[in-house]
């Protein structure tokens, strides 16, 4: 009978796979780099709709992940990685050699090819290089998990009544709703991390996520609102809600039936109006959640920068090449700062990436100058400057990505309410909702949940289903006040990668206010 999958099995290899990872992967002629990533997660979760419950159930993942530099005439990568199951822990150290030999000889045989081409195409060809990773701080580590109510205590019954009862009276507030989804789930993980550089690091992280999709109908239209409730933390957040210095949740059912009102209101409301000029704009620290995520965060991903997944995602308007590029350039307001910080608490924190470099906070706008990138190992090597902790994988068994953790807008000095009463006309954007951007970052269209008119300071008419659209360095440019109300908010879905890795992280920032002409209606994608 196989044995129970848990977080404890790391504790029982830990030793076996630091083996690995240095003196048996160190037996392999060429091989310049390993690194072994073993991962392990145990979570509950639960669903209903209608007031109904729709599943409930737990669960394990069990995964590992191989990277492996390697090569006689040229040094190039080789990765292998998949997913287990109980059956597989009585051979296990065999199962991860063979992945670190299959790594291995893909890595070799990546390198004769890139050789066989460099010789092959001249001065064309002298643009392959070995492949290099930046040095780092190497650090053998524990970081434990964060929580009060632990996740694999949480009884599954009591969970789905709870989820149950959330659906039930979200739809039982008002005649419009005519339609929700609930869902919870809660889990925690851990994540061994040993390379042949000596790196031992384990981390282990709670999760736990309160999900709310509500349809409202009047008048034959109809508004449907989807958000979260998030954090790296246990069951206690979806109890009694969240509140900290950057963010404030209220309880679960409090959340879930505030977005029922939301969505009951604006299916009354009339739908905003696009305008062929711009106008003031006030966008609150829910809506500029998406903004950061959008116009910030993707667009300085360094593997993006560097194209090195532009056939699939796009590129980034900060870099034409090695040479034209925007940093340090001014791209934005001196108002406007921006930064990506995995120290900030929330869905983006975590004090290691998936190659063991110690995560940092990296500025990327100070005072309207573009500063940098987010990058790994190997992009910090082609572009320059110190590896500064972004590169993530949504699982162990896949190739890891440059991912952001907290990428937000930094804080300024003004207060939310006066940057609003400032304004003779304009409009207030509430609450982040559809993006859809140019393959570049370079110009974007982000509608909001809510969008009020503002006249003589005071907001007035009520309007759904619009936002704004700009440029997005003209838009930065005509920021004229930021906000002291700085906030975090969870991005659950974040996609990116072929194939696709979604995964969570955090987003945020104040009260600011710019120009962009406002979108009406439209049907637009995530990213």
């Amino acid at each position: 009978m196989p044995r129970k999958i848990t977080i404890a099995l790391i504790d029982d290899v830990k030793e076996m796979v630091r083996h690995l990872a240095t003196v048996h992967s160190r037996s392999l002629a060429h091989l310049r780099y390993c690194d072994v990533r073993l991962e392990v997660a145990e979570g509950k979760a639960a669903a209903a709709e209608n007031g109904a419950s729709k599943f409930s159930g737990e669960d394990y993942g069990f995964s590992f992940g191989i990277r492996v530099l390697a090569g006689e005439r040229m040094v190039a990568p080789g990765y292998f990685g998949r997913s287990l199951g109980a059956a597989d822990l009585d051979s296990l150290e065999k199962i991860l050699k063979e992945g670190i030999e299959k790594a291995y000889r893909r890595a070799m045989a990546n390198g004769e090819l890139k050789a066989t081409v460099r010789e092959k195409f001249g001065g064309l060809g002298d643009s392959l290089a070995d492949t290099r990773l930046c040095p780092i701080q190497v650090r053998q580590d524990v970081v434990p998990a964060e929580y009060e109510i632990d996740p694999r205590t949480v009884d599954l019954r009591e969970m789905e009544r709870y989820t149950t009862d959330v659906s039930r009276q979200v739809g039982a507030l008002h005649d419009g709703v005519k339609y929700n989804f609930i869902s919870t789930m809660t889990q925690l993980g851990r994540e061994l991390f040993a390379s042949s550089e000596g790196a031992l690091i384990d981390q282990a992280f709670a999760l736990t996520q309160g999900m709310c999709f509500v349809v409202a109908v009047s008048n034959g239209t109809s508004q449907e609102l989807y958000d979260v409730l998030g954090h790296q933390r246990g069951w206690e957040i979806l109890a009694r809600g969240v509140n900290e210095p950057f963010m404030t949740f209220p309880p679960f059912i409090d959340f879930a039936l505030s977005l029922a009102r939301e969505a009951v209101e604006l299916a009354a409301a009339p739908a905003l109006p696009s305008t062929d000029r711009e106008v003031v704009v006030v966008t609150d620290p829910h809506y500029n959640t998406l903004v950061s995520h959008e116009i910030i965060g993707h667009p300085v991903e360094l593997d993006r920068v560097l194209k090195m997944e532009t056939a699939y995602a796009g590129r980034s308007w900060l870099l034409r090449s090695l040479d034209e590029h925007q940093v340090g350039k001014p791209v934005a307001s001196p108002l406007v700062s921006a930064y990506s910080d995995p120290s900030l608490p929330g869905y983006g924190h975590y004090k290691y990436d998936h190659e063991g470099t110690p995560a940092r906070r990296v500025v990327h706008i100070d005072r309207g100058i573009f500063k940098g990138f987010m990058n790994s190992r190997q992009t910090a090597a082609i572009f320059g400057g110190d590896p500064n902790g972004h590169w993530k994988a949504t699982d162990s068994s896949l190739v890891p990505l440059i991912r952001m953790s907290n990428t937000v807008f930094d804080r300024g000095d003004r207060d939310a309410r006066h940057i609003i009463a400032e304004v003779d006309h304009g409009y207030y954007l509430v609450g982040h909702r559809i993006p859809s951007i140019a393959e570049s970052r370079e110009n974007f269209r982000i509608s909001a949940r809510k969008v009020y008119e503002i006249r003589n300071g005071q907001l007035g008419q009520l309007y759904r289903d619009g936002g704004i659209m700009a440029d997005t360095k003209d838009y930065l440019m005509k920021v004229d006040a930021v906000g002291s109300d700085f906030r975090l908010y969870p991005i659950p879905n974040c996609g990116k990668g072929q194939p696709m890795q979604t995964k969570k992280l955090g987003n945020g920032g104040p009260t600011m206010r710019s120009r962009a002409r406002l979108t009406g209606p439209v049907v637009g994608v995530m990213d």
